[in-house]
């Protein structure tokens, strides 16, 4: 089995294009997605449709949560940018519809898929020990054990934090996916995650994204 992981899509539809046809040209099976799919960027339907396309697994992020059980009436904006985002929030839940936030409201935060090599895996966007906080390449081996916690699984595919790593820390293989929509330094980028009998094999790769497209992601 060979698993596309992708993360903080941000509602870039271009640039999801484009990792999925990277994806394809190098070859996968199943599409994992650790959250944040669909806001704040200019085309929050056509992401949702291309990951349907596909028959994603995902598990929601943080604006995945807002854009479906915010009670914006409540937001008080106290900036001209918080009031953007708040409009901008409000504009994607209309372009969306019910259906498709109903859809990511009763998304599980944690998805388990048992493996071919009798392995576990564990897709989540921030960490097992808390979905909403991000498991970094800055941290230590000590901090990243912390996030595990007790988890059973032997695999975590995650996001969150917009920086691609894999790391092997206590006994678990992590492999945080980037970001699709919000990586630094205008690339977007995709990790490949073969399952082996004896262990697991992992590719990330980056596809520059199109100036326009950084341009309306912002």
């Amino acid at each position: 089995m060979r698993f596309l992981c992708l993360s903080d899509i941000h509602g870039n539809a271009e640039a999801l294009q484009a990792v999925l046809i990277e994806a394809e040209r190098r070859g996968f099976e199943r599409v994992l997605v650790a959250g944040d799919l669909c806001f704040p960027g200019p085309a929050p339907l056509a992401v949702w449709k291309l990951l349907m396309s596909v028959n994603a697994t995902f598990v929601p992020g943080l604006t995945d949560r807002a854009l479906a059980s915010l009670d914006l009436g409540a937001v008080r904006p106290s900036t001209p940018h918080e009031r953007e985002r708040l409009e901008r929030l409000r504009a994607t839940r209309e372009e969306l519809g019910e259906l498709i936030l109903a859809r990511l409201a009763k998304a599980a935060p944690v998805v388990r898929i048992p493996l071919q090599n009798a392995d576990e895996l564990v897709l989540v966007h921030g960490s097992p020990h808390d979905p909403s906080e991000g498991m970094s390449h800055e941290m230590s081996d000590e901090e990243l054990s912390a996030l595990i916690g007790d988890d059973p699984a032997d695999v975590i595919v995650c996001g969150m934090t917009h920086v691609p790593f894999d790391r092997h820390v206590c006994g678990v293989q992590i492999v945080n996916a980037g970001s699709v929509g919000e990586a630094p330094g205008g690339a977007a980028h995709g990790t490949l995650l073969r399952v082996l009998p004896t262990g697991y094999e992992v590719e990330s790769f980056a596809v520059p994204i199109p100036r326009r497209a950084q341009e309306a992601a912002r």
